[in-house]
C-alpha cells in the first residue's frame, strides 16, 4: 500500500517476524545498517547523530547523517536527515530536514510496519520534487530489504 501527498511518504508492509524482531533490526544500528546498506558508527541514542558511508551501489562516496527523535520501544523509531542529499558539492546543513517514522504494530501474522517520511514541503524548491520522488522510490526498496533482513 502507498499513500502520499507532496509534504509525505507513506509506504506499509506486513512482515513475518515478530514485533522483536523487527524493533531489533530497526533500532539496532549495525543490524539497520546490515539491511539499508550503510556502515554506521555508533549506536542510536535519543538526540544524538550517527553518521556512516552508503553501501548502496552508485553512492559509496556518500557519507548518511541521522538525529534519532524517539525510540518508543517496539512502537516507534524515528529520526531526521536531509532526503536524498546526495550532490558532494553541496552544503545540506542548512536545509530544513525531513522526518522519518517506522511505526510497528503486532499482528496475527507477523508485524505490520509502516514508514512515514513527512517535511518535503519545507524543502527548497529546486530539489523538493526530485527527493520526494527518489525517496518515494527507495522506501519501496528499503521495505523490501527489511523484509528479507528480518526473514533470515
Amino acid at each position: 500500500m502507498v499513500a502520499s501527498s507532496t509534504d509525505q511518504i507513506e509506504k506499509n508492509i506486513l512482515l513475518a517476524a515478530p514485533r522483536t524482531r523487527v524493533w531489533r533490526a530497526l533500532t539496532d544500528a549495525t543490524e539497520f545498517g546490515t539491511w539499508f546498506r550503510v556502515n554506521l558508527e555508533g549506536t542510536f541514542s535519543i538526540g544524538k547523530s550517527i553518521m556512516g558511508k552508503l553501501r548502496y551501489p552508485g553512492y559509496e562516496h556518500l557519507t548518511m547523517e541521522i538525529i534519532v527523535e524517539q525510540m518508543q520501544a517496539e512502537h516507534l523509531f524515528s529520526f531526521r536527515w536531509h532526503p536524498y542529499a546526495i550532490d558532494p558539492k553541496i552544503d545540506y546543513s542548512s536545509e530544513p530536514t525531513t522526518l522519518v517514522e517506522f511505526r510497528l504494530k503486532e499482528t496475527n501474522g507477523g508485524t505490520f510496519l509502516t514508514v512515514v517520511e513527512s517535511g518535503f514541503d519545507q524543502l527548497p524548491d529546486a530539489r523538493r520534487d526530485e527527493a520526494f520522488r527518489m525517496n518515494s522510490h527507495g522506501w519501496g526498496q528499503q521495505l523490501e530489504n527489511i523484509e528479507r533482513h528480518v526473514s533470515n
